[in-house]
C-alpha cells in the first residue's frame, strides 16, 4: 500500500520514464527530413546491422521488464481483481437494481393477501458487498505491484475515493488503513435512496468513475504481461487465462 502512497506523493517514479526509453533508442536511428537514405543507411540494411540493433533493443526491454516489472502470477491476480472490481461496478449501476418490487404478503391470521412495494434490500447489500470485497482485493494487489501504470491508476482511484469519504459513510462505507473499505449494511438501510443513486447509479456517479480506473488497472496489468518480438509481433500470455479465472469468480 506504500507503494501506491507514494505514487500519489510523485516519489516513487519518474513519469517519463518511458519517453526517456524510447528516445533512447530512435535517437540512435538519424532518418532526414526528406526520407531519403543515404548509401551507408543502406548498406547498414543490406549487411544486417539494423536488424541486429533491434534485436539487441529488444533484448535490453526484455532483460530490463524481467528484472523491474511483476512476473505472470502478480499480473494475473491484478488483472483478474481489477477485472472483478469493474464487473461489480457493473452490478450496482444495474437500473433494475433500484426499482422497487412489488410482492405480496399473505396475512397469517386471516389468510388475507396483501400487495407491498419496496426495493430489494437483500439484493443491494449484496451488491455493495461485492463492491467493497473487490475493491479491497484490487488495492492489495495494486499495493504489491512494480508496474507503473497500475499504480498510477490505483493512486487515481484511492484518491477518489478519499475525497468522496463523507458521502460514502452516509451509505455505510468506511475508509480505512491501507485505503481499504468497511461496509456496514445497517446504516445502508438507514440511508435516503436518493443518496444511493448518487453514489451507486449514474454515468459521473463515484463507481462509475472507480470502473473506468479499474478498467485502466486491468488493462496495464494486461499490458505489462505482453511483449513485443523483434518482429514485431505482440504476445500476451495472460489474456485467455484472466479473462475464464474472471467469469468464475464474478
Amino acid at each position: 500500500m506504500a507503494r501506491i502512497n507514494d505514487y500519489i506523493s510523485n516519489s516513487y517514479y519518474d513519469n517519463n520514464g518511458f519517453k526517456s526509453n524510447a528516445n533512447s533508442f530512435f535517437s540512435d536511428i538519424s532518418v532526414s527530413t526528406d526520407i531519403s537514405f543515404s548509401v551507408s543507411d543502406y548498406a547498414s540494411i543490406k549487411d544486417g546491422s539494423y536488424g541486429k540493433l533491434l534485436k539487441a533493443y529488444y533484448k535490453q526491454q526484455k532483460a530490463e521488464k524481467t528484472s523491474s516489472s511483476d512476473g505472470t502470477q502478480k499480473l494475473t491476480l491484478m488483472q483478474t481483481s481489477a477485472g472483478a472490481l469493474a464487473k461489480s461496478v457493473q452490478g450496482l449501476m444495474n437500473d433494475s437494481l433500484w426499482e422497487k418490487k412489488t410482492k405480496t404478503e399473505k396475512d397469517e391470521k386471516t389468510g388475507e393477501e396483501k400487495k407491498t412495494s419496496d426495493y430489494d434490500w437483500d439484493a443491494i447489500i449484496k451488491a455493495v458487498k461485492s463492491y467493497v470485497d473487490d475493491y479491497n482485493d484490487t488495492v492489495k494487489q495494486a499495493g504489491e505491484s512494480n508496474t507503473k501504470g497500475v499504480l498510477r491508476n490505483a493512486a487515481w482511484m484511492t484518491s477518489l475515493t478519499s475525497k468522496n469519504e463523507n458521502m460514502l459513510s452516509k451509505v455505510g462505507i468506511t475508509v480505512g488503513k491501507g485505503n481499504t473499505l468497511t461496509f456496514d449494511e445497517k446504516v445502508l438501510k438507514k440511508a435516503d435512496i436518493s443518496t444511493l443513486k448518487s453514489v451507486f447509479t449514474g454515468y459521473n456517479s463515484y463507481v462509475s468513475k472507480i470502473s473506468k480506473k479499474a478498467t485502466s488497472i486491468s488493462n496495464e496489468a494486461s499490458r505489462a504481461g505482453g511483449t513485443y518480438t523483434s518482429g514485431g509481433t505482440y504476445t500476451n500470455p495472460l489474456a485467455s487465462l484472466v479473462s475464464s479465472k474472471v467469469d468464475k469468480e464474478v
